[in-house]
Order: structure tokens, then C-alpha cells, then sequence
């Protein structure tokens, strides 16, 4: 029965993050920034949302400029 309860409580883990990442992605640019500052990004600036949902922002990581793209689904692509 423990196993069990230890098992759920692991599956449901990932749903739980995923949605809070959609929901601060859905809050707009401080909810963009509440996602990409935990993965380093820093001077978030810039920040333009498409008609999709997708934004776009330009942000310094580990010293290196870059754009980066944050999918509703809270996903994070550079270039």
C-alpha cells in the first residue's frame, strides 16, 4: 500500500510543475521571467509575444547574450 501511495504521488509531480510553468506563462512577462530566472537568464528585456502564445526576449546567460523563446507550455529554446 505504501509503494503504492509513493508511486501516485511520483506521477503526479510532473503534472503538478507542468501546469504551474503554463500558468506563469499565461501571467505574461513577470510570468516569463518567474521561469527563465530560475534557469539563469538574466537582464530578461525585450520581451514580445507572438499571436501563438510563444514569447521572445533577449537575456544574458552565463555572460553570453542570446534570445530566447519560452512555449506556453513553459518549454525554453536559445539562438
Amino acid at each position: 500500500m505504501r509503494r503504492l501511495v509513493v508511486l501516485l504521488v511520483l506521477l503526479a509531480l510532473p503534472v503538478y510543475g507542468q501546469s504551474r510553468t503554463n500558468a506563469a506563462v499565461a501571467a505574461g512577462p513577470s510570468g516569463v521571467k518567474s521561469v527563465l530566472q530560475p534557469q539563469g537568464y538574466k537582464n530578461i528585456h525585450d520581451m514580445r509575444r507572438a499571436p501563438d502564445g510563444t514569447w521572445t526576449a533577449k537575456a544574458t546567460r552565463n555572460g553570453v547574450p542570446t534570445t530566447v523563446t519560452v512555449t506556453p507550455s513553459g518549454q525554453t529554446t536559445t539562438r
